[in-house]
């Protein structure tokens, strides 16, 4: 298995992907993985769900997908892609949410970040979709993720005055300190207008007949927001793929960069970091992904796949790999092969052990697992330690 498979060189990705979010993939990897192994109809699944970039690529390719992640953030912006209304849609709504009057007060500053008329617009819309949260429909759930989405960045359509990375929320502090080195204050920008404008963007790419798959597959689609290790609403053997990317060890600090979605969106920020594990040892790590697989174990069809993909953290001196072949021989499943896919410098790859285009690449490092049948389990795991040579793709 040699080439390019899931760069970005291979085939521009969907337009409906680009929703920023920390620490995800690209969807020409599950692409790849949902092309090589599955048909149309397959059930595709992802237990780290994260911004959804598997189950939306699943989803457009006519395969059903499964989608899990213990931050509930995963579902608000993931679930209203496979459901898209049109833009008149989105901009009938709004007209009629703004056409409203309402006085809302801020319950936290975030003066650093708006200016306050456009801080009044978002705790307007907030407060609309609190409040009609129970009834909402397929229009008011994509103005909620666009919302969320559009919050704070680095260009002129984003909600907030000038701030990096578009993927996270600083906090309060350090953007007073962003805005005093960049001698910069909150402009007005209007919600209405930024949230039409990605609209159209990740509509752009749509043609009717994707707008059809992708309804007509949303009706079996399954969101679940749980632990990994019990994901009891999904049937034994039932799923034929696997592509996900586990939280890395403590390198990415979930709840701290989603504070402000999290605010948006009236969700317990605490309450869903009580719920993650930041395992910040590779063996507490493995005993963790240990219980993942045995899952992943008890869901995956005979014959099914999983595509785990993990990085180097700390530097490189720690190859998360090692540790997911390790336990995943020890959950059942056979070892195919680890693939090293290298990629060009990216700007964030510092986060993963790569902090200049001179000392390295950034990697994704793939390991594939195969459920065998009953009979084919007998095969002893040291036997498979030994086939599982790591291969790397130039």
């Amino acid at each position: 298995m040699t080439g390019e498979f899931w760069t970005s060189k291979q085939r521009q990705a969907s337009s409906l992907h680009e929703i920023s979010y920390r620490a995800c993939f690209k969807p020409q990897l599950p692409r790849f993985f949902i092309e090589s192994f599955t048909q149309p109809g397959d059930i595709i699944y992802d237990p780290f769900a994260g911004r959804g970039t598997t189950a939306i690529e699943a989803a457009l390719l006519e395969r059903i997908p499964i989608s899990n992640d213990i931050n509930p953030l995963s579902r608000i912006l993931c679930e209203p892609r496979l459901r898209p209304p049109s833009v008149s849609e989105v901009e009938k709504r709004l007209a009629d949410i703004f056409s409203r009057t309402a006085k809302t007060k801020p319950d936290i500053d975030l003066s650093m970040f708006y200016h306050p008329q456009t801080l009044a617009e978002i705790l307007h819309l907030r407060h609309y979709l609190h409040r009609t949260k129970e009834t909402a429909d397929f229009v008011d759930d994509w103005i909620r993720m666009v919302a969320t989405n559009r919050l704070t960045g680095h260009s002129k359509n984003f909600f907030s005055v000038y701030t990096m990375p578009p993927n996270q929320a600083v906090s309060a502090e350090e953007q007073i300190r962003i805005n005093r080195k960049r001698k910069q204050s909150p402009t007005y920008k209007s919600v209405k207008e930024i949230i039409l404008i990605k609209t159209r963007s990740l509509l752009s790419d749509l043609a009717d007949a994707d707008r059809e798959n992708l309804w007509r597959v949303s009706e079996r689609a399954m969101f679940l927001n749980t632990d990994a290790r019990t994901t009891k609403e999904i049937a034994d053997s039932s799923v034929a793929l696997t592509v996900t990317s586990p939280p890395f060890l403590d390198v990415v600090a979930y709840t701290k960069d989603n504070w402000l979605r999290c605010w948006f969106n009236n969700l317990n920020t605490e309450a869903i970091g009580r719920n993650m594990t930041m395992a910040k040892t590779v063996e507490v790590w493995s005993e963790v992904m240990l219980g993942v697989l045995r899952e992943l174990f008890r869901v995956t069809k005979e014959g099914g796949v999983v595509a785990f993909e993990v990085g180097e953290v700390r530097n490189g001196k720690v190859k998360l790999e090692d540790a997911v072949l390790e336990v995943g021989l020890r959950a059942g499943f056979r070892c195919d092969t680890v693939m090293i896919n290298q990629q060009t410098f990216t700007k964030t790859s510092n986060i993963w052990g790569v902090s200049n285009n001179q000392k390295g690449t950034n990697t994704n490092r793939i390991t594939v697992f195969t459920k065998d049948s009953a009979a084919q389990l007998t095969r002893s795991v040291h036997q498979q330690k030994r086939e599982a040579a790591p291969r790397r793709l130039p």
